[in-house]
């Protein structure tokens, strides 16, 4: 921004601009959404950035809120479209006395905004860290980072559930994750696997889901928890995909090759033309 550790403050958190970032800091508080507490702070890059607004808000306040672009942060990508307005993590609400300087921020901000709404290829921001651990209604979830482990509840584990036995999924066996939010109705966190082995329609039946309660799965514990999944999960694909460098031939070899080569061209067992292409397949293996 225009100056470096700027400072923009509002009701349950702070705005700290930078060069090729915006730092967001939330409060700890009663009146702070747990959600907030929970992320703690958040690095957006420029680059996440789609677009920026500000509009009126609520009992003279000021709203100024960032646009990502889609697939840019694994907890909106969780998220889905669920998370509630006051837990937006990219909306700040301000006083409405503050609006001429939100104003100010979020013209500068748009100057170094890309002309680009484009999905992003890779997230952009990070992902909350493992380990990670929610109570649900049937189950306790934990994940350090390489695995995800469900461990069934008495009180609330289906027939289904105990039949199958505790449950573990490496990353590598997943493809995604599903969260529905525990404040509407069916909520619950399912794992999809990367094998495409058909799981049943409930998920108080499937033993790769957990279902959600009252007090059980709340969002600021199952959501960042869903987004540290699906962060691994794309990672472990993008490392499987990467092809792996080819060992790289012992130039003496290499010269005794093309000497033997020579040797063959001159007595006439090989042509002129098969000659150079042989000759420069060998030195492209140096």
């Amino acid at each position: 921004m225009s100056r470096m550790g700027d400072v923009l403050a509002g009701f349950h958190a702070a705005w700290e601009f930078e060069s090729d970032s915006v730092l967001i800091r939330y409060e700890r508080g009663i009146r702070t959404p747990k959600l907030f507490q929970a992320l703690g702070e958040r690095r957006v890059p420029i680059e996440a950035i789609s677009g920026v607004t500000l509009t009126p808000g609520r009992r003279g306040s000021v709203v100024l809120r960032a646009e990502l672009r889609p697939g840019a942060d694994p907890l909106l990508e969780a998220a889905a479209g669920q998370l509630k307005e006051g837990c937006d993590p990219y909306r700040l609400v301000l006083p409405a006395e503050r609006g001429t300087l939100a104003e100010y921020y979020a013209d500068e901000l748009r100057t170094r905004l890309k002309d680009d709404a484009e999905p992003a290829e890779r997230y952009l921001v990070d992902a909350p860290g493992a380990p990670r651990q929610f109570k649900a209604y049937d189950a306790k979830a934990s994940f350090d980072g390489g695995t995800v482990h469900f461990r069934w509840f008495w009180t609330g584990a289906s027939s289904a559930k105990w039949k199958a036995g505790d449950q573990s999924f490496p990353v590598a066996e997943l493809s995604g994750v599903e969260w529905r939010s525990p404040e509407a109705f069916e909520g619950h966190l399912r794992l999809v696997r990367r094998d495409g082995a058909a799981a049943p329609a409930q998920p108080d039946q499937d033993p790769g889901a957990v279902v959600f309660g009252l007090g059980y799965g709340p969002v600021h514990e199952s959501l960042p928890f869903a987004a540290a999944v699906l962060a691994a999960v794309r990672q472990n694909a993008a490392a499987a995909v990467v092809p792996a460098a080819a060992p790289r031939r012992d130039p003496a070899d290499i010269a005794e090759r093309i000497r033997h080569l020579g040797e063959l061209h001159q007595a006439g067992l090989v042509t002129d033309e098969e000659f150079s292409v042989k000759k420069a397949e060998l030195l492209a293996e140096l």
